[in-house]
């Protein structure tokens, strides 16, 4: 039985790392996939992790019917065996209903990653709708920390290193980011209280450990 499955977590937890080893691992074993992203932090057309892995990918915009172009590329007779969806908190409650129709007519595994909520810890439509629909829902076992070493649960967007509460739900951005507005990830109780790494002084992540942003809003 084929399967919709939406894996998800924070910022800095790998979820695009995992998207990219599970279609190696299809790959390698015959499978034929297709990968979309939106937003990628190495630009449009990709799908990036922090570990220095990059490779091509589908962008869905807010126009891209995902159903069609399945259907039409089985017509034209070529083969998907499964979907890898990057970045699915951006895609359409539209979309998302796409790829589970997808699931349920034409039998094609759909793996999204995403995260569930925004700067704010509101639910992304895009997520919403994954969690509704999916045949099972996966939390990331790699734990992003806080700058406190407390799991890392609540996504922060920061102006000039303080959190903000306010603002478009969708700011591209990336985490250890030197620009004016960035984003970080904290506890629960640190974001509850607004008290980012810049805020209290605490070290900040170093470039090694993280070489790469990571996209959100």
């Amino acid at each position: 039985m084929s399967e919709l499955v939406f894996f998800s977590g924070t910022m800095d937890c790998g979820k695009s790392t995992l998207a990219l080893q599970l279609a190696y691992n299809r790959n390698a074993r015959g499978l034929e996939g297709l990968i979309f992203s939106r937003n990628d932090r190495a630009g449009e057309g990709r799908l990036s992790s922090r570990l220095g892995l990059d490779v091509p990918a589908i962008e869905v915009t807010s126009d891209t019917n995902i159903w069609k172009l399945i259907t039409d590329r089985r017509m034209r007779g070529e083969r998907v065996d499964f979907l890898v969806c990057d970045e699915v908190q951006f895609y359409s409650v539209e979309q998302v209903e796409q790829l589970a129709r997808i699931v349920d007519e034409i039998e094609i595994d759909v793996f999204g990653f995403g995260i569930t909520t925004d700067f704010r810890t509101k639910l992304f439509a895009g997520s919403a709708r994954m969690m509704e629909l999916a045949d099972r829902v996966e939390r990331l076992q790699v734990e992003a920390l806080c700058w406190c070493g407390a799991r890392a649960t609540h996504n922060a967007r920061t102006v000039g290193g303080l959190m903000v509460t306010e603002g478009e739900q969708i700011v591209v951005g990336d985490t250890g980011s030197q620009e004016e507005t960035g984003y970080e990830v904290l506890c629960r109780k640190h974001h509850l209280r607004s008290m980012t790494a810049a805020l209290v002084g605490a070290a900040p992540i170093t470039e090694d450990a993280l070489p790469l942003g990571e996209t959100d809003s």
